[in-house]
């Protein structure tokens, strides 16, 4: 994880329900803090600020709340997106404990050159998060895959291919897929081709046998 420390100041607010559409007009961003049974604490604060922080937080990296002046550490539990406007439009913080292992998600990175990719075949990904669980300290902001293996069709990588860190636990089943490779659509098409064109001449060899045996016994008899 990385050392930086992530800060987000934030408000609470008295504004709830229809009242929202308000606060978001006026560029500020609603959101709730979650603590371990206590009472939520509703929040609010600006649009660039929280953008910023998710970019940089996602939802594995440990964040310096400071809420009306106290601070709170918390990861980013969940972020609603707008459909439309593909803007955030509500944010929840899990409060959490420096000394307790929490588990969240963690972003895949995939490194090296893939001996397949150079001849031209796809790689399909299949999963972009994995689920861990460590202390906050030890959360780390990414996880690697190595695809150097993956070579030809078939050639595939799971959640047991990754490399986790010392003090971090995988929960994400291991035997889950996250990448495969598979050919393009092009190369799909060219053996389909290939299929129909083969098919067609094995039409015309049993036509011209048939029509050969048909000639044969039309022959009088000498």
């Amino acid at each position: 994880m990385s050392s930086e420390e992530i800060v987000l100041k934030l408000q609470k607010r008295e504004v709830v329900g229809k009242g929202l559409a308000k606060i978001r007009k006026e560029g500020l961003i609603p959101g709730v803090v979650h603590d371990h049974g206590k009472p939520s604490i509703v929040v609010m604060g600006t649009y660039s600020d929280i953008a910023k922080v998710f970019n940089e937080a996602g939802k594995h990296h440990p964040v310096q709340l400071n809420i009306d002046g106290k601070n709170e550490a918390v990861i980013i539990k969940d972020v609603n997106i707008n459909p439309v406007k593909n803007l955030i439009d509500h944010i929840v913080f899990q409060a959490i404990r420096m000394d307790e292992k929490i588990q969240t998600e963690v972003p895949i990175s995939m490194v090296g050159d893939s001996p397949a990719q150079k001849v031209g075949l796809l790689l399909i990904p299949h999963l972009s998060l994995v689920e861990v669980e460590a202390l906050p300290k030890d959360l780390p902001d990414e996880l690697t895959l190595d695809i150097t293996s993956l070579v030809e069709i078939g050639d595939k990588l799971t959640a047991a291919d990754l490399v986790i860190p010392a003090n971090v636990a995988l929960i994400t089943e291991p035997d889950i897929l996250i990448v495969s490779v598979e050919e393009t659509k092009a190369q799909l098409s060219e053996e389909t081709e290939e299929a129909s064109e083969g098919e067609e001449g094995a039409e015309t060899d049993a036509s011209k046998t048939s029509d050969s045996e048909a000639e044969s016994s039309e022959k009088p008899a000498e």
